[in-house]
């Protein structure tokens, strides 16, 4: 079997913690610390993400979407792929070498997607950026951390709290739609939704999408 070769590290702004970007042959893996956040061989929740939010904005004239969180680019391709040629879609990432990262040795990963016309890329802290909009998206769709239960930044469960999704509702269009990725379920998680003022659903699905994998919960949160 080939060995794992890291090919960069990057901090987290704000943060100790400490990313590392590796490869096995035309595989790669995004580590903190011993814990692997995401794996280019494992897409299926994170397209899952953008396909029932997708699914959610059909028929709507020039869709506008958030998406929190760059990562390997599968939210992202998703999205572009379902979504109309009039879309405009924000990608807020928070560490720079993970654009780096995008266009760089994993290009092949991210096949383009960074240089659609319809793409926007934000280097910076999505919570900030959605408490400075009002009624701005059709969708927000959040895959930043491991959830509402976070790993690699404190200050992300601000982004979950009541108070964070409150500012989610209010930067949304009505009608709009807001979709949270977590890598395990979280009863608080689905009341704070309904008491900021959402009409949230949770759903099931496989890290490895039908051929399987790790379990993964996806709110689809519709705003009253």
């Amino acid at each position: 079997m080939l060995p794992w070769i890291e090919l960069d590290r990057a901090t987290i702004p704000g943060e100790d913690g400490t990313l590392r970007l590796k490869q096995r042959g035309q595989e790669f893996s995004i580590m903190l610390g011993p814990i692997e956040l995401m794996n280019s061989r494992l897409s299926g929740s994170e397209e899952a993400l953008a396909t029932f939010s997708c699914e959610r904005l059909a028929g709507r004239s020039a869709p506008t979407m958030l998406i929190g969180g760059l990562g390997m680019g599968f939210t992202l391709r998703a999205a572009l792929s379902a979504l109309p040629a009039d879309a405009k879609v924000t990608v807020a990432e928070l560490v720079p070498a993970v654009v780096d990262w995008a266009r760089g040795p994993m290009a092949e990963v991210h096949k383009g997607t960074l240089d659609d016309p319809r793409v926007d890329i934000h280097v910076g802290d999505v919570g900030a950026l959605i408490r400075s909009k009002k009624a701005a998206y059709d969708a927000i769709l959040l895959d930043v951390d491991n959830g509402p239960d976070g790993l690699t930044r404190a200050s992300n469960d601000s982004l979950y709290s009541l108070t964070g999704l409150r500012a989610a509702w209010q930067a949304l269009r009505p009608r709009g739609v807001l979709a949270v990725w977590s890598s395990a379920p979280d009863a608080a998680f689905t009341r704070r939704l309904r008491d900021a003022g959402f009409q949230a659903e949770e759903k099931h699905v496989r890290a490895n999408g039908k051929r399987g994998g790790a379990r993964h919960v996806i709110w689809m949160a519709a705003k009253r």
